[in-house]
């Protein structure tokens, strides 16, 4: 496949213990049929770099991800960032297949690309200025830019799991670029926003991550995010920020009720779903950040955003904790 980290040798050394790193969040989304407008042009707020990511990534690299992530709607650039850091510690290997030449594997270039896999990126998307003439793999824009247009045809940021799996075919994998990832993005132990906070485990984490990476683009009616409907809906959105975490939940309002343990209101923690309406027409979901808020796509020309989860007048209706987004879920080095 396109990128083969036990190939460059350099898989080995990523870190495998679980850190929580990103955003505390709420998503509540109102459930609507799956009819959508035309897709819109917005994107999604990306992540500030940590105090870890301003150490370890350099600064010409760092400008490169957050730059190449444009080019996939949603897509948060401290992903680009942890598939570098994976590969190839971002173009600083010395190992064979880095700088030049090849791995036993075939791959190239501090993204890794198979040559086959690079041209058939760069025939469908033209690079933009800034990398070689033409363009080439081993030059650190083109394949950071190329890597990001192969994850967005792969998925992202819809389906990220989906997408990183294609970009190196094992779980194992996966697991390491989210980690990393969520390493990679700014957090203070505070919370209540997309800036602050300490999720419960990696799981939520990376559900509230993905949440948070979507803040800004469109709410749309059915929308089940940008590269497909231009947008989110309510429980479209928590769909996908759960399945970006590897845990499947229903696609309406009233199905995801019905998932996972009940919590008690004075028992919510981050990455739980808030539920509004009544046990006959639940209405809305959304995640919850800590903090009193949640970030949601609330409804027409609202886009993704965070608010406070209780308001007067509300229906509050009921909170969900979908498994395992709450259960001690470390792993060990595959």
């Amino acid at each position: 496949m396109l990128v083969k980290a036990l190939g460059a040798g350099f898989a080995g050394v990523v870190f495998l213990t679980v850190v929580i790193a990103a955003v505390v969040s709420a998503v509540v989304v109102f459930d609507h049929a799956l009819t959508a407008p035309a897709p819109g042009a917005s994107t999604g707020t990306g992540s500030s770099p940590s105090t870890e990511a301003q150490q370890d990534i350099p600064g010409e690299m760092l400008v490169l991800y957050q730059a190449a992530a444009g080019g996939c709607s949603g897509l948060d650039w401290s992903v680009l960032a942890a598939i570098g850091k994976i590969e190839t510690d971002h173009g600083r290997s010395p190992l064979p297949g880095v700088s030049s030449g090849e791995n036993s594997s075939g791959a190239g270039g501090p993204m890794q690309f198979l040559a086959s896999t690079f041209e058939s990126v760069t025939t469908r998307h033209r690079l933009p200025a800034g990398g070689a003439s033409p363009p080439s793999r081993y030059n650190p824009s083109d394949a950071i830019h190329a890597a990001a247009f192969y994850l967005c045809d792969s998925g992202a940021p819809g389906d990220l799991r989906a997408a990183i799996w294609a970009y190196n075919h094992a779980d194992w994998y996966v697991d390491q670029v989210l980690d990393k990832a969520a390493r990679y993005r700014a957090t203070v132990p505070s919370g209540g926003d997309c800036q602050t906070g300490s999720p419960p485990n990696r799981t939520a984490a990376q559900v509230i991550s993905f949440a948070c990476a979507q803040l800004g683009l469109p709410y749309v009616w059915g929308g089940n995010g940008p590269a497909v409907n231009g947008g989110w809906d309510c429980s479209g959105l928590t769909q996908a920020a759960y399945r970006a975490a590897g845990i499947a939940i229903p696609r309406t309002t009233y199905d995801q009720v019905q998932t996972g343990a009940p919590v008690s209101e004075d028992q919510l923690a981050p990455g739980d779903l808030v539920f509004y309406g009544t046990a006959a027409d639940v209405h809305h979901v959304g995640i919850y950040l800590g903090g009193g808020q949640m970030v949601h796509a609330p409804t027409f020309h609202e886009p993704v955003q965070i608010s406070s989860y209780r308001w007067k007048d509300d229906d509050f209706y009921a909170a969900r904790r979908p498994a395992p987004a709450h259960d001690d879920d470390s792993h060990a080095a595959p």
